[in-house]
């Protein structure tokens, strides 16, 4: 079996690792791909965004599957281009992708079929003022957001009104992410823990991974800026088998139900990101495909063969799939380059990589890595590398994940050093 992954970052390089320990060895093509990739793949050099180099490339290396890692591609359709033209592909239509690439939208949709979220009023060009005037009237703190697409970086949490205030003038006015906030949404703040559940879905049935915790701000403590994840561990013991219950009843569901009833079938995987309140479960924010770092910690820990899971997604079959989860923890570090999420440097040299585990509990995961003329892996992105170690408990997971973090260098690296503390205080 052939089968392409769309993508360059960890995520992509998690589903390669994943797919490349199938009974099936499929033959993998990673377009564009990395350092990483290229070691169990083959990097195809294309553009994620380029919809018809994609489709020429498919038809013409008889690739069998598609999976597409980015929401950028999804968001710009072409999962529906891949699909006209008979090309069985992992990943939602534009219609069904609007959840996460339109906060707008996914507010809107969650009001209309009573899915918990935080309240909220959109914002669209040339209404700062009147912004203005709405977060002063609801006070802080309260969140606000790009309602398009931001890499991670479009959620501001302002804890005081001239925080609120400069947040709406940068998106607004000045457009620092530019048409991702010609609408803004500004909602609620939102108190509890947050946990990423991933649903794999054929738009009718539906299976989830082992839920996850993401770390997105930069600094330790969860202070700075957001980031598009600077580690996660899975499962998160805060997530119960009653709250499990309770999301799928109150918020999977009727999800995909409306998807349907709205002409457009999510077919692909649901990421809902969830705040658990005091008054339950709640919507933070839908995306439509895989997380980043959180793949890097449920991949592994899915106890069924990768190639049969994705088939089914495609084909329509995920009512035949039994997933299971192995037992112990997953945590993941993710080490960043200087300055991220800012302006950072390329070309750091990376050493370190290649005393890797003996015994298979320890995997590293490229995310923005490249060879050089010399043949050396260095930086090419924000976030660089995603160290995962897989373990019995928790506590045992993250003392490997951190041995082996502290063996990888490059100038300016950076990294959190306190991931999946949570769960450590309430194992």
């Amino acid at each position: 079996m052939r089968i392409l992954i769309v993508g360059s970052g960890g995520r992509e390089h998690a589903i390669a690792w994943s797919l490349a320990k199938s009974a099936s060895k499929p033959e993998i093509f990673v377009a564009p791909g990395n350092a990483g990739t290229k070691r169990i793949a083959v990097n195809v050099n294309l553009d994620s965004a380029d919809q018809n180099g994609i489709l020429d490339f498919v038809r013409e290396s008889r690739v069998d599957l598609v999976i597409v890692g980015p929401e950028q591609p999804l968001v710009s359709g072409l999962a529906d281009i891949l699909r006209a033209n008979g090309i069985s592909v992992v990943g939602p239509s534009a219609g069904a992708a609007r959840l996460e690439g339109s906060k707008a939208f996914s507010k809107d949709f969650m009001q209309r079929h009573g899915i918990p979220t935080a309240s909220y009023r959109t914002f669209r060009a040339g209404q700062s003022d009147e912004a203005i005037s709405f977060v002063r009237t609801q006070g802080a703190p309260i969140v606000v957001k790009a309602s398009g697409l931001a890499a991670g970086k479009g959620a501001i949490v302002c804890m005081t009104l001239p925080e609120a205030e400069e947040a709406i003038q940068n998106l607004m006015v000045s457009q620092l992410l530019g048409e991702a906030a010609n609408e803004v949404v500004i909602e609620a703040f939102l108190t509890g823990e947050e946990v990423s559940v991933f649903v794999l879905t054929d738009g009718i049935d539906y299976v989830t991974l082992a839920p996850a915790q993401d770390h997105k701000r930069i600094g330790e403590g969860d202070t700075g800026p957001n980031t598009g994840g600077m580690g996660a561990y899975a499962p998160a013991p805060v997530y119960s088998e009653e709250i499990d219950a309770e999301v799928r009843l109150k918020i999977i569901e009727p999800t995909l139900k409306g998807m349907r009833d709205e002409g457009s079938p999510f077919q692909g995987i649901l990421f809902v990101g969830l705040m658990l309140t005091p008054d339950g479960p709640t919507v933070v924010e839908y995306n439509c495909r895989l997380g980043d770092p959180e793949t890097q910690v449920v991949l592994p820990l899915m106890q069924a063969d990768a190639v049969d899971v994705f088939k089914a997604i495609a084909s329509g079959n995920v009512g035949q799939l039994s997933i299971g989860i192995h037992d112990g923890s997953a945590v993941c570090v993710v080490l960043a380059s200087e300055g991220y999420p800012g302006p950072y440097l390329k070309g750091k040299v990376i050493s370190g990589l290649e005393e890797g585990s003996t015994d298979g509990t320890v995997s590293i995961y490229h995310a923005g890595t490249a060879e050089n003329d010399l043949g050396e892996i260095v930086t090419s992105g924000g976030r660089v590398l995603a160290v995962t170690a897989v373990s019995p408990t928790l506590e045992e997971a993250l003392k490997l994940a951190y041995d082996r973090v502290e063996g990888i260098t490059f100038e300016g690296a950076q990294f959190r050093r306190d991931i999946g503390l949570k769960g450590l205080a309430r194992n």
